[in-house]
């Protein structure tokens, strides 16, 4: 058992979260530091958790998992969180759009991540409240994803309905490399990463250059730059680290598409209505951490500066509001962002009793010294609907403690609260002002064994998100500028459950299955497309997730991920009770062989048919994707290529049914509108290490 403790505060601080930290359960204390400590290094997709993990939805994947991976985008990195699909409606260079647990997260609402200690979520976006963009991310220095499901976890505050992410960046990388890889669709990046030794520390560094036209009518001319620095001093129990982080793109896109203009022959299926559509965006930060203490408690500081740029063209109606002009829009994001946090964990003995606790205090500082939308033609300006400065403040205070009751029974209980503050100074006098809400979060985690490498858990919290700050202090619409609204609630709260198994009495299979219930309050969002709040509908979802990482010899590795979901709104309408584009069945499965410098990953993601429309007249078809990714190393060179949608689906990335008129037509008309996956593709590369 000692032991045991010793390799899970390992793994703690090597997966770089103190999320972990605070939410993992703990073994009791360990023996005296003199004792020699052994090393764990993450792999798999989950390692065995049974004995460590507070709940059956929450894992690890390691380096090596994220290393084989084929990837279309960056942020398919979380699809390694099992149940998440990672899509796009638009180009390259735009956040993802997530699914999870029923929920269409949009760009990231009720999901919250964070890389390197830094939350990626933007609150009072141009685009959409949780923006989660990861395309600053270089996926080759990623050393893990560690994944959290449900309101239970008391480190994470703001959009952690559904669960979070923390993706930790490398310490440490096994070789210098420089390489390039060229692709169809005149796909070419270059890329450099290593280390190198700088006094008694190392410095970590990648360099990516990125164009890509895509296979659109439209040429998307993606040019994206990504820059990292990061000094790394110290080891896993004590010394800090400093990041600096660089990120630039712009990008041309084909938006989401009517099905009558395909069907007619209006456009091709690759085509667009409007092609001018597009967006630049770049951020730039300044990271820190520190941490020192022993084998009873462990004190850990994170600091980050931010800063960020946005401007998004998009048209969705195209000539539906604008008969001439047309409804093309631009979406602007000015802002610097300052943070941090403070954690420290202990153990101690009462009575017998041990107890594993952590605190922390988070703040964060959104001066955000434009947020907009504007009206355009071909991305020139001529219209405001409305252009405000808002200074968002958020303030967080968590506690959350493993109480090792028996030697088959442990509780976590943990509690957390939280304060924000809105100030808005806006271009319309009346929605111009200041707004604070508090709310609390309890939590609580039993769980019982292991018996036989089995455990079983029990899990509850309330959670929550923030609205976005425009919408507490308008009263006036933006749009016409007369009628009167509503401000809206800045919190929304969040309430779930759920009873999990986690198992590893089959050698080397890692598996958990889990049955979870999920509540929100009336949803009251800010729609960046609008300039208004919209109000949804209370809801209800519940389902199952079972989730399957076995590595059947040294050579050889197999998961399955199934995800099924029931969601609905919970109050009475004539309309239906189906929540639009919420996900039913979610399915990925991965074979991986690697040996002797060899290693092939064939990858197979489903995503299932959803409703489109509250009455459930109008669904979704079902996409599957299958991607092929393999190499071989040879001496100082690698070589990689990536077959992605290997057998050239039709599908859809993403669909919507709602309303729109073309240039040609008198007036709107109701439509599925898409966007296609990307067809069949190659990518090929080389790459030297020194």
């Amino acid at each position: 058992m000692p032991q045991f403790k010793l390799s899970r505060t390992l793994l703690l601080i090597a997966a770089g979260s103190p999320l972990m930290a605070a939410d993992v359960v703990t073994p009791p204390p360990a023996p005296p530091v003199s004792e020699a400590l052994p090393t764990i290094v993450v792999q798999g997709r989950q390692d065995d958790l049974v004995g460590i993990a507070a709940t059956a939805s929450e894992g690890t994947t390691g380096r090596e998992q994220l290393q084989w991976r084929p990837l279309l985008r960056p942020g398919e990195l979380l699809e390694t969180v099992p149940g998440l699909i990672a899509t796009q409606h638009s180009g390259t260079g735009k956040a993802n759009q997530y699914f999870l647990r029923g929920f269409n997260l949009d760009h990231g609402t009720d999901f919250a991540t964070s890389v390197d200690g830094m939350p990626v979520n933007m609150p009072t976006h141009g685009h959409g409240q949780g923006y989660t963009d990861v395309n600053f991310l270089i996926p080759e220095l990623v050393d893990n994803v560690t994944y959290w499901k449900g309101p239970y976890h008391a480190a994470i505050g703001d959009f952690s309905a559904a669960g979070g992410a923390h993706i930790a960046l490398a310490d440490t990388l096994p070789a210098n490399t420089v390489g390039v890889t060229i692709g169809t669709d005149a796909y070419i990046r270059g890329l450099a990463t290593g280390n190198i030794a700088v006094g008694e520390g190392r410095l970590v560094y990648g360099l990516e250059a990125l164009g890509y036209d895509g296979p659109w009518v439209n040429d998307e001319n993606l040019l994206k730059g990504n820059g990292v620095l990061r000094y790394v001093n110290g080891d896993q129990r004590n010394g800090w680290n400093v990041t600096l982080m660089g990120y630039g793109s712009e990008w041309d896109s084909t938006d989401q598409i009517p099905s009558r203009a395909v069907e007619d022959g209006t456009i091709d299926r690759l085509g667009a209505i409007d092609p001018t559509t597009g967006g630049e965006s770049s951020r730039f930060s300044l990271s820190g951490g520190w941490h020192a203490g022993d084998q009873d408690q462990q004190t850990r500081v994170s600091l980050y500066a931010i800063a960020y740029r946005m401007n998004l063209w998009s048209n969705f109606t195209y000539f539906e509001a604008d008969p001439v002009n047309g409804d093309q829009f631009e979406q602007v994001d000015r802002r610097t962002i300052l943070g941090g946090e403070v954690t420290h964990r202990w153990q101690t003995d009462v009575g017998g009793v041990q107890f594993d606790t952590t605190a922390g205090v988070q703040i964060r500082t959104d001066l955000i010294s434009e947020v907009g939308l504007h009206q355009t033609v071909e991305r020139d300006r001529i219209g405001t609907v409305r252009s405000d400065e808002v200074q968002e403040y958020a303030l967080g205070a968590f506690v959350s403690s493993t109480i090792f009751v028996t030697e088959w029974f442990r509780a976590v209980p943990g509690f957390r609260a939280d304060l924000y503050h809105f100030d808005v100074e806006a271009e319309i006098p009346e929605n111009t002002g200041t707004e604070s809400d508090a709310i609390a979060s309890p939590k609580l985690a039993l769980v019982f064994g292991p018996w036989e490498h089995t455990e079983l858990s029990v899990a509850g919290g309330l959670g929550f998100h923030s609205n976005d700050a425009r919408g507490t202090t308008t009263t006036i619409d933006p749009n016409d500028g007369v009628t009167s609204l509503d401000p809206v609630d800045p919190l929304v709260r969040s309430t779930g459950a759920e009873i999990g198994i986690r198992t590893s009495i089959v050698d080397g299979l890692r598996s958990s299955i889990s049955l979870w219930w999920l509540e929100i309050d009336s949803e009251l969002l800010f729609i960046g497309d609008a300039g208004t709040t919209e109000a949804t509908r209370p809801s209800e979802r519940w389902g199952i997730e079972w989730s399957n990482y076995w590595r059947v010899a040294p050579w050889l590795d197999l998961d399955l991920d199934y995800a099924w979901t029931h969601a609905e709104f919970s109050d009475s309408d004539a309309g239906g009770d189906h929540i639009p584009g919420s996900p039913e069945q979610i399915v990925g499965a991965g074979v991986t062989v690697h040996h002797e410098g060899w290693f092939a990953s064939l990858r197979l993601r489903y995503f299932g048919p959803r409703p489109l429309i509250e009455d459930n007249s109008e669904r979704s078809d079902s996409t599957t994707l299958v991607n092929l990714g393999a190499g071989y190393t040879w001496k100082q060179l690698a070589f990689t290529i990536e077959v992605l949608n290997l057998f050239d689906s039709k599908d859809h990335d993403i669909d919507y049914f709602y309303a729109s008129q073309l240039a040609s037509e008198g007036a709107p008309v109701d439509d599925l509108h898409y966007h296609p996956v990307e067809p069949f593709a190659v990518r090929g590369g080389v790459a030297y290490t020194f």
